[in-house]
């Protein structure tokens, strides 16, 4: 799986963390910045990773600011984006699980190392369970916020 992964200067230290974690989970990196701790404008690497994976050139994305909470509401007002914030493993696998999130958001100044590979690990190793026999509810539900997100 291809994996776009961006972050504004708040997360940036601990970006090279998160690009280790995914190829360690035997994935493709598309680094889409910031390539320094200078100080830069969150939505705008939300926005990169939106349209990496609108595009086709990612799967799914994983975004750093310093507290996760302001690149993750930038990145749900993109239409297809299904972002959450996750500081602990059940969180990031059970939002791919249940709600068909692909972009994971993590905060910078709040997370280290350890739980954020651990995170990362849960995030990439989970899958949407929706078209599972006696899962379709959950393919309901996020019929229900696309129809939503569709204006309906």
């Amino acid at each position: 799986m291809i994996v776009a992964i961006a972050t504004d200067h708040g997360g940036f230290a601990l970006k090279d963390t998160v690009l280790q974690a995914v190829r360690e989970a035997g994935h493709e990196v598309l680094d889409l910045g910031t390539h320094s701790p200078e100080a830069v404008d969150y939505p705008e690497y939300a926005a990169l990773v939106g349209e990496a994976i609108n595009d086709g050139k990612a799967e799914r994305g994983i975004l750093l600011c310093g507290s996760g909470i302001g690149i993750c509401i930038a990145a749900n007002k993109i239409k297809g984006i299904y972002a959450a914030i996750a500081h602990d493993t059940y969180s990031a696998h059970q939002g791919v699980e249940h709600d068909a999130m692909n972009v994971l958001c993590l905060g910078g100044r709040i997370l280290g190392p350890e739980p954020a590979r651990e995170i990362v690990k849960a995030f990439l190793s989970a899958r949407f369970v929706g078209g599972d026999p006696g899962q379709e509810r959950h393919a309901r539900r996020v019929g229900k916020v696309r129809r939503l997100e569709d204006g309906a």
